[in-house]
């Protein structure tokens, strides 16, 4: 059961290196937040694997203070958003479901104040959770969702290396690999995000795989 429970940890996982731009420290709800985003990247891709779990669970603490503390503010709850999505990858099965539905309702509410800010990231981490998480009777995963939501954070963020990723891995999946490609060659030739360096070298490795694997169709 345990095992047709599991979100897919790596793709799930890699989808949360999401487009989030470095600010300039203007306000304490910055500061914070950049505080999550280095720490989320410190764990996804420099720990070992067998502590991510643990320290996935001790950040989601920091990040719901965060939520808590500037409340109104929808930057925070998308991150507390991520950081629970990726407890619930590593940790899979029933206790990974109702982690990512912690996250579905943080992500809701980020879009209710504000769908824009970070550049639409609220769509696009909704989006993922619709396209990875399994669906009826299982889990609410759903794939026509997820592509409404991926392309709302699409129109908001058309260059952005995150999204048309994770828009070209849904198409793959749903049978579409070749209109997938464009939106890989667009991931490829996105800008540099400063001070995202992990997240973005991640990403295009998570970009040329998925290439690579269509080519080989």
């Amino acid at each position: 059961m345990k095992r047709s429970l599991a979100i897919r940890a790596n793709t799930l996982l890699g989808a949360l290196a999401l487009a989030l731009p470095m600010w300039s420290h203007a306000a304490p709800v910055d500061d914070a937040v950049v505080a999550l985003q280095h720490d989320w990247e410190s764990i996804r891709y420099q720990a070992p694997a067998k502590e991510r779990e643990k320290r996935f669970e001790t950040l989601s603490a920091k990040a719901h203070e965060a939520s808590t503390l500037y409340a109104g503010r929808s930057e925070p709850l998308v991150w507390e958003g991520i950081i629970l999505s990726s407890w619930a990858a590593e940790r899979g099965g029933l206790g990974a479901l109702s982690l990512v539905k912690q996250a579905r309702s943080l992500y809701e509410k980020a879009i209710d104040i504000d769908g824009k800010a970070l550049d639409g990231s609220a769509y696009a981490s909704l989006g993922v959770l619709y396209h990875k998480v399994p669906g009826w009777p299982i889990g609410f995963g759903d794939k026509a969702k997820a592509e409404a939501l991926i392309k709302q954070a699409l129109a908001l963020n058309p260059n952005g290396i995150d999204p048309n990723f994770f828009y070209a891995d849904l198409l793959a999946d749903t049978g579409r690999a070749e209109q997938a490609m464009p939106y890989l060659e667009r991931a490829l030739a996105a800008p540099a995000r400063p001070g995202r360096e992990l997240a973005d070298a991640g990403r295009r490795d998570e970009v040329k795989a998925l290439m690579a694997r269509l080519n080989a169709r």
